[in-house]
């Protein structure tokens, strides 16, 4: 009697053996780790260039600038992209102001300051020592200052912009591009009638210090010191919280604040023409 070896080998055993059904799986895993790792470093650069232009978007807007039919990036020509030393409040060059990442920055202990958790009231993870700056200009004169802000709310880190007027002191607009704030509580933080009322509002007090913050409840107009109160987010205690902390961090004189006293006193404007002349000297 003639006895025929096996053929086929693998692909001959039943459907319902372990080995078979555990070699499947692991070849079905296999592939589709590829793909999707094919996938997202052929996007990468895709992603990448969307999230800068959502960025460059919610700037526009803070700023007021209005598309008129024009493209993100042909709008984005009116702004003026600046980095500044944050304990200097001067602008400096040790950067490139196009492609610098201040979020990667505050992650990097090479790239960040010294602070004390006392000063951390924005409870941010780091703070770089270069912070990015966005200026609308006319005729040579600054007439919006647009400063990124983060800070913790309830469930996680807020990321935003600040809008203010060419006197460095008064707020034009607030918006948020990121958060983890619950809907209809903390996430009204996006609520565009809320972000309106920030508008004219006072960022310092009489002796300088930041007093700009939210409040429980409405603002009274008409009561003392309205200039400095923004409504809170009703049943948002913690987020409205996080908010106010973030602004007067980010305008104290741990952060923005030494450039924004530069700009009051006018001396922004001679240190950058002092760079550009460096610039085209160095061009020639």
């Amino acid at each position: 009697m003639k006895i025929h070896g096996r053929q086929g080998g693998f692909l001959n055993l039943p459907n319902d053996n372990i080995v078979k059904t555990i070699a499947v799986a692991l070849l079905l895993c296999l592939v589709c780790s590829v793909i999707v790792s094919g996938a997202a470093t052929l996007l990468k650069p895709k992603q990448v260039a969307n999230k800068l232009l959502d960025k460059k978007a919610n700037i526009l807007t803070v700023s007021g600038i209005d598309l008129d039919g024009r493209s993100v990036e042909d709008a984005f020509q009116q702004i003026e992209t600046r980095v500044i030393n944050l304990q200097t409040g001067e602008y400096t060059d040790a950067v490139d102001a196009q492609s610098y990442d201040q979020r990667k920055a505050s992650k990097d202990p090479a790239m960040t300051l010294p602070l004390s958790k006392q000063d951390n009231i924005a409870q941010i993870a780091g703070l770089p020592k270069f912070a990015n700056v966005y200026l609308v200009k006319e005729a040579e004169q600054i007439q919006k200052i647009i400063l990124p802000i983060e800070g913790y709310g309830l469930w996680g880190t807020l990321y935003g912009f600040l809008a203010l007027e060419g006197d460095a002191e008064t707020v034009s607009s607030i918006t948020f591009y990121e958060h983890k704030e619950t809907p209809g509580l903390g996430g009204e933080v996006e609520n565009q009638k809320w972000q309106a009322s920030w508008d004219g509002k006072q960022l310092y007090d009489d002796q300088g210090q930041p007093a700009l913050g939210l409040v429980k409840g409405s603002v009274d107009p008409r009561a003392p010191n309205s200039q400095y109160k923004i409504d809170g987010l009703a049943g948002a205690t913690l987020t409205s919280n996080g908010v106010t902390n973030m602004v007067q961090f980010w305008v104290g004189d741990k952060a923005f604040g030494p450039f924004l006293k530069r700009v009051r006193n006018g001396d922004v404007q001679a240190q950058r023409e002092k760079i550009d002349e460096v610039h085209t000297a160095e061009s020639v």
